[in-house]
């Protein structure tokens, strides 16, 4: 599975809330994410999912791959990878176009916000994201913001 976080160079970061999908996380605030399909690597998988969810093409040139967790799982199976991308990215809020069962709605964030929302409990947490914090650090070192 991939998670794709986008920042446009001035501290803020792409989010995007989910469309009701039947599931018990509808409605709240997250990433871009999703899993690959046979024959994805990581990369296409995130440029494939972010375009999905949000119909915009990030430039691979533009992204970095974070960090990858393995799960081996059981003997029983269970297994996974994810790839966490952070892609530099600035578009408008009006250049987003949501996809049904998908989205719903995106907008800028810094990442303090996030954090409260976090809190708030309307952004998915440190269960989805264990990384936040230490992808936020790192970020703020290289960029500065």
């Amino acid at each position: 599975m991939v998670h794709v976080w986008k920042h446009n160079g001035r501290g803020e970061w792409l989010i995007d809330k989910r469309a009701n999908r039947g599931q018990n996380i509808d409605g709240m605030w997250e990433t871009t994410g999703g899993c690959a399909v046979a024959g994805d690597d990581s990369l296409t998988a995130a440029l494939r999912e972010t375009k999905e969810e949000l119909g915009i093409d990030l430039d691979p040139q533009k992204g970095e791959l974070f960090e990858r967790t393995i799960n081996a799982g059981s003997s029983m199976g269970g297994g996974w990878i994810c790839d966490v991308w952070i892609f530099l990215h600035d578009c408008q809020i009006e250049d987003v176009r949501f996809s049904d069962g998908e989205t719903c709605a995106a907008m800028w964030a810094s990442a303090e916000t996030i954090k409260q929302m976090m809190k708030d409990g309307i952004f998915l947490d440190e269960r989805f994201y264990p990384y936040f914090e230490q992808m936020i650090n790192k970020h703020k070192r290289r960029t500065g913001t």
